[in-house]
């Protein structure tokens, strides 16, 4: 199973070369990684000295979504593992995943369990982050519960549910994962196989309103959706989104 790992970067040169160390050490090594630098004014185009066999993509600066889909657009493999730059691996973690691709040969996406580590210190996971897997729909319906850094997944799934956002500043992965676990299967793969660094400055994830993009993604999905149970559980999930920010509809 040949993967391709695409990590986009903005800014993080010191956090990338962690990463990048991580994709290295795979017991199953992947045959291309690739670097989207999306517009980064420190050190980041050193990184190619560092790491000479990477492929890197310079662009101006369009956002983490604008990065992914470039780095998708440019692989030469079906198969497709994210890495976000702040993020590292387990070195088993792409091992363990072909081994349940090759097992399971219709599901075309996986994810993993995580650890999150702040300050160096590991931290417990808040208990609606915890991975159950029985339906993964309506566990990522009110918030993201896939990190992007534990997913493998085949190129068809875009061809059939499109690329991500370029719109969405953040929750593009809420978006993504939502139109893909409407029409797919999902395979979890219950070990904690990624590490996910909390604490430091230039986490997407904690500077914007995330509500006000996952209601942007609800709204979206809600023009997609035919079946009447789904239906009504994402519009009853808007909603209560929309109660709690105080937006009310006739």
């Amino acid at each position: 199973m040949d993967i391709t790992v695409i990590i986009p970067t903005y800014n993080r040169y010191e956090l990338l070369k962690r990463a990048i160390t991580s994709v290295y050490a795979q017991t199953h090594p992947p045959k291309e990684l690739i670097i989207i630098d999306d517009g980064s004014t420190d050190n980041t185009k050193q990184i190619t000295k560092d790491f000479p066999d990477i492929i890197y993509i310079y662009q101006e600066n369009r956002g983490v979504s604008c990065a992914r889909n470039v780095g998708i657009k440019a692989t030469k493999y079906e198969w497709i593992a994210f890495l976000d730059s702040d993020d590292e691996w387990d070195e088993k973690k792409l091992e363990k995943q072909v081994s349940f691709h090759e097992s399971n040969p219709d599901i075309l996406m996986s994810y993993t369990a995580e650890q999150w580590i702040r300050n160096g210190q590991v931290i417990k996971i808040p208990k609606k982050y915890r991975k159950v897997g029985d339906d993964i729909f309506m566990e990522n319906l009110s918030y993201c519960n896939i990190a992007p850094s534990s997913v493998v997944m085949h190129k068809k799934l875009f061809e059939s549910v499109g690329l991500f956002d370029e719109s969405l500043p953040v929750c593009e992965d809420y978006d993504l994962w939502l139109r893909i676990l409407l029409k797919h299967k999902v395979g979890l793969i219950n070990e904690k196989l990624i590490i996910k660094h909390a604490g430091h400055d230039k986490q997407l994830g904690f500077s914007k309103d995330l509500d006000k993009y996952r209601m942007y993604a609800l709204e979206k999905l809600l023009q997609f959706v035919e079946q009447k149970e789904m239906k009504e559980e994402i519009a009853k999930e808007l909603e209560a989104k929309m109660n709690y920010h105080g937006i009310f509809t006739l």
